[in-house]
Formats: C-alpha cells, sequence, structure tokens
C-alpha cells in the first residue's frame, strides 16, 4: 500500500448496504449436522474460490450462534435456495429455534443437510478461516456438488427478493 494511502476508512455504513445491495447475490443455506441435530444459516456472501483444488468461500458474521457448532463440526453444506424458497431463506436468517422444524431433507455423503428443492449444492469439508472485520472468512474444500437444471434461483437485490 503506498505510504500515502490511509488504510482505515470512514464509509457511511447505510450508504455501503445500500451501494452494495446493488450487487444481486444468490441465496444459500449453509448447513451440518451435530450431535444435537441440524443446524444452518441464511448465507449471501458464497464464492466459488478455486477450480484446482476446488474451493468455494462464506463469510459468516462473529455474532453467529450457528457458525460454532458448524464449525466443530469440520464440514457443511451449500445450499442454493431456489426461487420458491423465500420463506424457508426467512425462517435459516433468524437466531435461534430450531430452523429445520418441518424442512424436507436428506444427509450428504459427509452427513451435512441437503435440502429438498436446492437449487443447487456443494458438500464441504472445511479447509481454513481467516478473519475479515467483523466476519469469519471460510474456505471449504468440495467433495460433492449436484445442481437442479430445472429450478429457478432465488436472488436478493436492492434489499427483497426477486
Amino acid at each position: 500500500m503506498p505510504a500515502n494511502v490511509d488504510a482505515r476508512t470512514t464509509i457511511d455504513i447505510a450508504h455501503y448496504r445500500r451501494v452494495l445491495g446493488h450487487f444481486p447475490s444468490g441465496v444459500t443455506v449453509v448447513a451440518s449436522e451435530d450431535g444435537e441435530g441440524p443446524v444452518g444459516f441464511a448465507c449471501q456472501a458464497f464464492s466459488a474460490l478455486s477450480l484446482d483444488p476446488p474451493l468455494v468461500l462464506f463469510s459468516v458474521g462473529h455474532t453467529s450462534t450457528t457458525w460454532p457448532r458448524i464449525e466443530a463440526t469440520g464440514r457443511f453444506c451449500v445450499n442454493f435456495l431456489a426461487a420458491d424458497h423465500e420463506q424457508l431463506c426467512r425462517t435459516f436468517a433468524v437466531s435461534g429455534g430450531d430452523k429445520f422444524a418441518g424442512v424436507a431433507w436428506r444427509r450428504s455423503e459427509l452427513g451435512s443437510p441437503i435440502l429438498a428443492g436446492a437449487h443447487g449444492w456443494v458438500d464441504c469439508t472445511i479447509e481454513a478461516t481467516y478473519p475479515g472485520g467483523d466476519h469469519t472468512i471460510v474456505v471449504g474444500r468440495v467433495h460433492g456438488l449436484d445442481a437442479d437444471g430445472e429450478s429457478t434461483p432465488l436472488i436478493f437485490h436492492k434489499g427483497a427478493f426477486g
């Protein structure tokens, strides 16, 4: 970084959210299963990372109470939500409660939940985690994946599903 550039920023948080909200993103549920049962959370910050080796990444807020349970399993499945999963997304976006109550799912080869009707899914083990401001960046090594070529993805854009 050039010596004359200040690494600190004073960006208005509301403006930051508004501008980045213009970038449409897919919506996922990151899920695993531990000794207490299935666990998961809604996540928009997901991306492919590498082809060789096959890696993906997502970020999760430090305030998440779900992430420590998933991290302890060493594995997770990223479920791409389909357009008709808006209510499912809202269920997984809140803290607490049994988010899997009434939700149909099956176990992946690694033992993580694959949600019924998912637009696609990626089954992973945790490769690494890194600090990223008020979030943790999670890198996953892909062990299995599939997609439903017939469904339409759930998209989040400018604060709304579409």
